[in-house]
């Protein structure tokens, strides 16, 4: 590619590890550069280290802008996440949502001030997983601090900000469990209402939205083009989401697995069962604003829990042989989130004997776990895995495997957010349907294996 060619480079800060893709304007990858998303224990709480990223992402692109005339940066970033500025950067570190804000008396507070499941769509989550338990702890315990602050940023649009000076919201982050929105009217919560945050809030725009050019000393500083422009950006579970929702019509009701550090299914037109609050159902809102059924768990941490960190090849051989002597991982092997949540993740029966059985039974475990899911949202049709998953070739024939007539497709993105990232700055390009169903697997017992897990990890 020569440099005069244009190319998008797309931001996506997961909750493990950052990325820089750079894109060209076909849609294919050219580059990709990336580091591990590291949370400091300095200061006053655990936090992002919002510095260290922004060091990284100048100095990465300084080496992009050689490659491509790079036209567009689009941020997509994990969710339950914003901060608190001024007209000079952060009034407070951003808080890390792993980090239980503060102590019972401030989660009885909470507790008193949050809105109902039935209006927010968002269900009572551990830690800071709801946004505005974070924010009401911050303005207690900082509230010199807050009072400084000019907006709160939900996550994508603080990178954008800096990017481009210009503040926005998207909805797709203020209607990830955050306590802040009411998905099915497109209004504020009550949170927000009582507590006078809105004016904190600076006005929603669209995820596509071209919020302005790139700052002038940072295009000096890195070689981009002084008319780089910098997108709204987008919640990454629904940058995975987009190009099924824009293909739906064509494509019929389907689940899109969205699957990182978080496994997320959400349900296109095709859930038949009411949300349930305990089981880490949610409703998300998509990038129209529409209110889509969800449940999620923490897949990819509980993957490496069981595997290891380095997880082993393996093949069918391991798989047949834990299934046939019953090795059951059963939840749950996070500490946050999921249906299950609150149990303590042990091995029932043999424990696996070698470092590729372990890998085999972590993925036998984050196959039944989204089986789960898949049956308590009454999700029909087609099932789409996006993401780190699909690097893992029996996780979706397994998932066929479970469920006779089951179609599941394995996208061709491996990051899951790249493409649904580079859509929104191809706004109005007719995405690729996913492809073709893979065979599905099913190995003596596994049905039955099946149900001895449900039953005793109490999913029913």
């Amino acid at each position: 590619m020569s440099a005069a060619s244009p190319g998008t480079v797309v931001l996506d800060i997961g909750k493990t590890n950052a990325k820089l893709t750079l894109i060209d304007a076909a849609g294919k990858t050219l580059a990709e550069r990336r580091t591990p998303n590291t949370v400091r224990r300095d200061g006053p709480y655990p936090h992002h280290d919002t510095d260290r990223l922004w060091s990284w992402m100048l100095g990465e692109l300084r080496g992009l802008s050689a490659l491509a005339q790079i036209r567009a940066i689009v941020p997509v970033t994990h969710g339950a996440t914003a901060a608190l500025v001024d007209n000079a950067g952060l009034v407070l570190p951003v808080l890390d949502y792993e980090h239980v804000p503060g102590d019972a008396t401030d989660a009885a507070r909470y507790e008193s001030l949050r809105p109902s499941f039935e209006e927010s769509g968002s269900p009572q989550l551990p830690a800071g997983l709801n946004l505005g338990r974070q924010l009401d702890w911050l303005q207690a315990r900082f509230p010199a601090e807050v009072a400084r602050a000019t907006h709160v940023l939900m996550y994508p649009q603080y990178w954008a900000w800096r990017f481009c000076g210009v503040a926005a919201s998207e909805v797709t982050s203020l209607g990830c469990h955050t306590d802040l929105w009411r998905p099915r009217v497109a209004r504020w919560s009550s949170l927000v209402e009582r507590l006078g945050w809105e004016p904190l809030f600076p006005p929603r725009r669209d995820a596509w939205a071209r919020l302005g050019k790139l700052r002038p000393e940072l295009a000096a500083d890195t070689g981009l083009p002084a008319d780089c422009e910098i997108v709204c950006g987008i919640h990454d579970s629904n940058a995975s989401l987009l190009r099924h929702l824009l293909t739906l019509q064509q494509s019929g009701p389907c689940t899109v697995l969205s699957t990182g550090t978080w496994v997320i299914a959400a349900a296109l037109g095709s859930a038949t069962r009411p949300l349930v609050e305990a089981q880490d159902m949610l409703a998300n809102c998509d990038v129209f604003g529409d209110a889509v059924p969800c449940m999620r768990f923490m897949g990819g941490r509980e993957f490496g829990a069981i595997a290891g960190a380095r997880p082993a090849a393996f093949g069918q051989a391991e798989v047949e042989k834990l299934i046939a002597q019953r090795s059951l991982a059963l939840p749950c092997f996070a500490e946050t989130g999921g249906p299950l949540a609150g149990q303590a993740g042990r091995i029932a029966g043999p424990a696996p004997a070698t470092p590729a059985e372990q890998a085999a039974l972590a993925t036998l475990y984050v196959v039944l776990m989204t089986d789960h899911c898949l049956n308590a949202l009454g999700a029909e049709g087609r099932v789409v895995v996006e993401g780190a998953f699909t690097a893992n070739p029996w996780f979706g024939p397994l998932l066929a495997g479970l469920r006779e007539g089951r179609d599941v497709s394995v996208s061709d993105d491996s990051s899951g957010t790249t493409c649904g990232a580079w859509l929104l700055d191809a706004w109005g390009t007719a995405p690729e349907p996913a492809g073709e169903p893979v065979a599905a697997l099913n190995p003596m017992g596994w049905r039955a294996y099946r149900d001895a897990w449900r039953t005793q990890a109490g999913a029913h």
